[in-house]
């Protein structure tokens, strides 16, 4: 548990940031927000989406597509990646006014040290380690967490228990994180979200919901768990299934083969279409068969 004797307070003054929009050298839409960098980059099939980058200290016409990392999502067209600066910007603000204090910390944490933290609130704090990170609730404030979302001890890890605390606390989040987190409670907990809110989760509304209701309908279903382009037969995935998808000692395996074209694999899996795809006994190109 994190006591105030392990912190030691650097107030860090922030500035409200603009959005400047901008060409690169190579020619593609980007932004500057602070000092955070947006980039609308090419993809395949004449996509785009967008990539970041930090402290870019050259004028903007001078970028490259180098200076820039990580997917951040498809981009429609150039309005949507206006869009997504602006809402940036926005959060920065919102941040900025949240009036958030960096901090460093000797905490011990369920993912190590505490390398560095964030004050949201005195009694709600955000730790960095080397491996991972999350927050940490007083004892008094988890108590406010719905039992049904509860963490045991008030650690609420960075990539999806975050949200928790958001939803509980949601005064001490921006607009984009508390609709990032409504999202992954959906996604994660629906149950708890439906209990909590007094609502029932519609199709496409809920990651977890959709993925049961796909379970249930091919239970009984070949669903591919390996797939390899095949060597021996031309234009053909050799694909090994399963019934339900299910893994583990014991589970019957069968393989097929699914024309190449065929095999676009869905939110959850892809399942054969034994009408189809063939049932398949030759020669394979998974190692562990030719053993």
């Amino acid at each position: 548990m994190t006591t105030s004797s392990h912190l030691a307070i650097t107030d860090t003054v922030f500035g409200f940031p603009t959005v400047t929009l901008g060409h690169s050298a190579d020619g593609f839409p980007v932004a500057r927000v602070g000092d955070t960098a947006f980039a609308m980059l090419p993809a395949r099939d004449g996509r785009h989406y967008l990539a970041t980058g930090w402290h870019i200290a050259r004028p903007m016409e001078q970028w490259t597509r180098a200076d820039f990392y990580g997917h951040s999502g498809e981009l429609a067209d150039a309005a949507a990646f206006r869009a997504k600066v602006e809402e940036n910007a926005e959060h920065q603000r919102e941040k900025r006014a949240l009036g958030r204090r960096e901090v460093r910390s000797t905490a011990s944490t369920p993912w190590g040290a505490s390398q560095g933290a964030t004050l949201y609130a005195e009694d709600v704090i955000f730790h960095s380690t080397a491996s991972h990170g999350g927050i940490h609730l007083s004892a008094a404030r988890n108590r406010r967490v719905h039992p049904m979302l509860r963490a045991e001890g008030g650690w609420y890890e960075e990539d999806e228990a975050w949200a928790i605390v958001a939803i509980t606390f949601p005064h001490l989040f921006t607009a984009f994180e508390r609709r990032c987190a409504e999202q992954t409670i959906k996604d994660s907990w629906p149950d708890a979200w439906e209990t909590i809110f007094g609502t029932v989760l519609a199709p496409r509304e809920s990651r977890e919901k959709d993925r049961r209701a796909f379970e249930r309908a091919h239970a009984d279903d070949w669903i591919v768990t390996l797939a390899i382009t095949s060597t021996h037969e031309k234009g053909f995935v050799e694909v090994v299934a399963t019934r339900g998808g299910l893994h583990g000692n014991g589970v019957e395996q069968r393989r097929f083969l699914v024309p190449a074209e065929d095999y676009q694999v869905g939110r959850f899996g892809f399942v054969i279409d034994e009408a189809r795809h063939r049932l398949y006994g030759g020669p394979s190109s998974f190692i562990r068969w030719h053993r």
